[in-house]
């Protein structure tokens, strides 16, 4: 008697997942590139399900861009048994037709045709135990813009008032100090006799100061922990990284940098090596490439301003850099000896010794 079941076992089945908010557009093929496409809602549970009754018993591989969903999507359907990645979105080849074409249908199916032929490469997915810490990081560096937004508000609000700084407040740096906020809320007169809203935006500044000191005490106890204690006293051996540089390099790269396999990947992680456009006999480089870290990129930029002030050899590195390029060009040379020197002692379990 003849059998009508089908099975794909043995088989590999590509997936192509669109993800959005509410709703996923996938595209399926088969290893003879059959495609089936449908649409359906943000669920993994419900993806699972679907391929597992169209191709029973067969090896899924999936594959979706990076975006605002972060890791959430990869985790689910790993644990559905999925083998899936997650993919940078201009690491995907694109062609000049997609890109003036462009659908959810499109998009899903050049993942799966592209995750079909080997052409990915899926980033780096973090573990799930530093993912608060790293969140933590980052949400010190939005409440510093935060900060910032909130300051610049109250002198906008100083200076369409014409209200004049006294003698003691002239320069920048005596301002936002203890004495500063209690001029603002008692002696600043503005145009009205009302200044409800400079008292408002005191209030916020005071409690954005009070949420940034919170957020600061918690990353100076978390670097205290066995998690990270060794790597954060080599770091902090390295000229220019304090507290929330080490503590931000080390929760972003979840306490492994290891995974690196030498100092040039690391320093491309940062988005901190030139770039390269060479075309016949004319060559042009720049100062760094646009991809990265945007999260240690610029932190890694301003430990070396303070950095060039403490290690002689780096000071003198960027005075030769100078006088060929801008200082803003040069500090990112110096940058990159910077990160090689922080990757060095995470590597070697030796701290940075001064020369």
């Amino acid at each position: 008697m003849q059998s009508n079941k089908i099975s794909f076992k043995g088989q590999n089945i590509y997936v192509g997942i669109d993800v959005h908010l509410k709703t996923w557009h996938v595209t399926t093929l088969t290893e003879s590139g059959c495609k089936y496409s449908f649409s359906q809602h943000s669920d993994a549970r419900e993806l699972f399900d679907r391929l597992n009754k169209r191709y029973p018993e067969a090896h899924v591989m999936s594959a979706y861009e990076a975006g605002f969903c972060g890791f959430s999507v990869h985790y689910s359907l790993t644990e559905l048994g999925i083998e899936n990645i997650v993919v940078n979105a201009s690491d995907i080849p694109t062609t000049g037709k997609e890109k003036v074409l462009k659908t959810d249908a499109v998009d899903s199916e050049k993942i799966a045709w592209s995750l079909k032929r080997g052409e990915l490469t899926g980033i780096y997915v973090k573990e799930r135990r530093y993912m608060d810490d790293t969140n933590l990081m980052r949400l010190r560096q939005r409440l510093i813009t935060d900060l910032a937004r909130q300051k610049n508000r109250t002198k906008h609000l100083l200076y369409t008032q014409g209200v004049t700084y006294p003698d003691c407040f002239s320069r920048t740096g005596t301002h936002w100090s203890r004495n500063f906020m209690r001029w603002l809320r008692e002696d600043v007169v503005l145009l009205s006799e009302e200044k409800r809203t400079l008292i408002l935006l005191c209030d916020q500044v005071d409690h954005v100061r009070r949420d940034i000191l919170a957020v600061t005490r918690e990353i100076r106890r978390l670097s205290t922990t066995d998690r990270y204690r060794d790597n954060f006293s080599l770091l902090t051996s390295v000229p220019g990284f304090g507290l929330i540089t080490s503590m931000s390099m080390l929760t972003e790269l979840d306490n492994n940098p290891m995974r690196f396999r030498n100092e040039r990947r690391f320093v491309a992680m940062l988005g901190l090596i030139p770039t390269c456009h060479d075309s016949g006999e004319k060559k042009v480089g720049g100062e760094k490439i646009n991809r990265g870290s945007k999260q240690l990129g610029p932190l890694i930029v301003e430990a070396s301003w303070v950095a060039i002030h403490r290690d002689y050899q780096l000071g003198c590195y960027y005075g030769n850099c100078c006088q060929s390029m801008t200082p803003q060009k040069a500090i990112i040379k110096v940058a990159r000896k910077l990160a090689c020197k922080a990757y060095a002692v995470m590597k070697t379990k030796k701290p940075y010794v001064l020369p």
